[in-house]
């Protein structure tokens, strides 16, 4: 179902409130094949996970940044990445997730250090839950530098907005909620005041190519994208999309086994306009 256990670690910074994304998590076919993508392209080194040797944890700089399993295909599901985000209680969540016609496709199971569900909003963008259960004995990530942030491509993104404020708590002045924050065209959400996703409107539910569909796609910000991108061609994957943005470049890329991923330079989604 997952890849190594969810860590409320960062994505964009050491997060411990509800609702935060908390983790990225690549559901795979062939977890060596993966494992030497990855490092090769992004320069990361992996640790196997105790919980199973079909899971391995992505280091940068000696820091989590991702989760890698070899379980797309017992699951019988494309390979994907996938964002978690913390939830305080995880059958809250996925109640509020069915009560508002998102799909719970896995759990809330016992995983690890906590319980976790895949699920899927009404539009079809694939994302998982995570309660933690017991305390982390992991050191908390440096906060001085990003490793992944999110960006939603959904139908309508306002509506989207709602979905996850109601199902996640977000904008809800509770300790430790997330705030949205509505930029033009777009939504930008905030987690301890650190700018963590962006939703976008625009994708198209019944479209064949899963790039247009609505999904929530996985930045890993890099020094040169161009680099990064020849690095991809060069070791098995493929270029999906590059692309100007404001401030920056971006590019988005099919691994070996079909996982798609972005790359930017672009050192934070809180940006208005592309």
């Amino acid at each position: 179902m997952t890849g190594s256990e969810p860590r409320t670690s960062r994505t964009a910074a050491p997060l411990t409130g509800p609702a935060a994304p908390c983790w990225v998590n690549l559901l795979t076919s062939d977890l060596d094949a993966a494992q030497y993508f990855y490092g090769a392209v992004l320069g990361w080194t992996f640790r196997p996970s105790r919980m199973s040797r079909e899971f391995s944890v992505a280091r940068r700089d000696n820091v989590p940044v991702a989760g890698i399993a070899a379980g797309a295909s017992a699951f019988q599901v494309a390979v994907a990445w996938i964002p978690y985000f913390a939830v305080a209680d995880a059958d809250t969540t996925t109640a509020r997730i069915r009560e508002r016609s998102g799909t719970v496709a896995v759990g809330p199971l016992a995983f690890g250090k906590g319980r976790a569900a895949l699920a899927s909003d009404r539009d079809g963008a694939v994302f998982g839950v995570w309660e933690r259960t017991e305390p982390s004995t992991a050191p908390p990530a440096p906060a001085d530098h990003s490793h992944a942030w999110l960006r939603l491509r959904t139908r309508n993104a306002f509506d989207a907005a709602i979905f996850y404020g109601e199902v996640l708590d977000w904008a809800s002045g509770n300790p430790g909620s997330c705030e949205v924050a509505y930029v033009k065209d777009e939504v930008i959400v905030r987690c301890e005041g650190r700018p963590l996703a962006r939703i976008s409107s625009g994708a198209v539910e019944s479209a064949p190519d899963p790039m247009v569909r609505p999904h929530w796609q996985v930045q890993f910000p890099v020094a040169d994208v161009e680099g990064t991108v020849t690095s991809a061609l060069e070791h098995g994957g493929g270029l999906v999309e590059r692309r100007p943005v404001h401030h920056g470049s971006e590019a988005t890329l099919r691994d070996p086994a079909g996982g798609l991923f972005t790359v930017t330079d672009v050192r934070t989604p809180d940006i208005s306009e592309d």
